[in-house]
């Protein structure tokens, strides 16, 4: 007889399978890419040498990481067919809309099976869809806006060209550096939700692309890559310093979880937000200290309310702040943290290509017990 093994619900704390590429640990406040800090990795490096760390499992040299933005660079823009399917995508959100046009650009390549392929196309194929995701992203935000899509620059870096492409003027360096730490700390973090769909469609053998629209999916709902606007929402809602306290009760005592506090891992100080909020300080604005008020008495109240549950601010909370700052859109939040993680997924993808079994665990059956009888003529009575 075969014998199951029970787990928890959500397979929390279920470890499903051996990484080089990265850890979260949660009791610490601690998590590292390929065994640097990632912290450290936002404060010192551009986005385009943690994405190398990311893909060779080693920091570039100065000529390796030249030829990796050469070799990068043509895929950043849209092919003409591509171009033409965008305005049909135009009542989607940029998220939405990515689920197909992001499907769209790698069947055109067209991408095989990796089980088909080499690990070296297998990588190029990454190379290629995280290349082209902040561009789709861009031109679907900037057709529902009524405006022309923009070509990348080949002059400006990972997260300059986004903000360029985005908003049609070349950011400042505070800005455009804001937002690339912010893209450089949310590239990967153990299997969440995105990362694990991305794995168990990667261990079927799928093609890259197949994998990376099902953590698309996966990345669209709410709890999951939504916050950093709902965040800000829940800042515009409180209005000012006097109303905080009112305000968090009220939404504690009505059952409303609030939006960039706790975390499925962390059992203290996210390391991502505290980061950010030393980012949103260089940034200066007046929400900065507001939020960093709201963050102080969500904390104590949580503390009150829900004691030994050790709930602190998670990366989107002062995400949605640096973003806001920088100019981005909050329609355009999550679509961002897209485009950080999207090289994130494809090293989870790659990983499980290179020695894959397939990700099949099983479901217990509660229902009625069976075998029930089937009517006569198949009619219920």
């Amino acid at each position: 007889m075969t014998e199951f093994i029970e787990v928890p619900k959500g397979l929390d704390r279920v470890i499903v399978a051996d990484t080089e590429i990265g850890d979260v640990r949660g009791e610490e406040g601690f998590y590292h890419y390929r065994q640097y800090n990632a912290v450290e990795l936002a404060k010192r490096c551009s986005f385009e040498q943690v994405w190398y760390l990311m893909t060779h499992a080693a920091l570039p040299t100065r000529p390796q990481l030249a030829s990796f933005r050469a070799q990068v660079a043509p895929y950043r823009t849209l092919t003409p067919e591509l171009r033409e399917l965008l305005p049909l995508l135009k009542g989607s959100t940029p998220l939405d809309g990515l689920r197909t046009a992001l499907s769209a650009a790698c069947a055109s390549r067209p991408m095989q099976p990796v089980l088909d392929i080499d690990e070296a196309a297998r990588a190029d194929d990454a190379l290629f869809a995280c290349a082209v995701t902040p561009t789709i992203l861009t031109a679907m935000w900037r057709i529902g806006q009524g405006l022309e899509p923009l070509d990348p620059r080949e002059d400006l870096g990972y997260a300059a060209n986004y903000l360029y492409m985005m908003t049609g003027e070349e950011p400042s360096e505070a800005n455009a550096r804001a937002v690339e730490q912010y893209l450089i700390l949310t590239i990967d973090h153990g299997f969440n939700a995105s990362t694990f769909t991305a794995r168990v469609i990667a261990s079927t053998e799928a093609d890259l692309g197949a994998a990376l629209v099902g953590a698309v999916g996966a990345l669209s709902g709410p709890l999951h890559g939504g916050a950093p606007a709902r965040a800000l929402d829940a800042l515009d809602a409180i209005g000012g310093p006097e109303n905080i306290d009112a305000w968090i009760r009220g939404e504690l005592e009505a059952g409303r979880r609030i939006m960039g506090f706790g975390h499925a891992v962390y059992k203290t100080d996210d390391p991502r937000s505290v980061h950010l909020r030393d980012v949103a300080d260089g940034l200066d604005g007046d929400i900065v200290d507001f939020a960093k008020t709201v963050e102080r008495r969500v904390v104590e109240i949580l503390a009150e309310v829900k004691p030994g549950r050790k709930l602190y601010t998670n990366v989107e909370f002062y995400a949605g702040v640096v973003m806001e700052l920088a100019g981005v859109p909050r329609t355009m939040f999550t679509p961002t943290f897209t485009t950080s993680r999207v090289v994130g997924w494809s090293a989870n993808i790659l990983e499980q290509a290179r020695d894959s079994k397939i990700i099949r665990p099983r479901a217990r059956y509660v229902g009625t017990p069976p075998p029930q009888p089937v009517p006569e003529d198949g009619f219920a009575a």
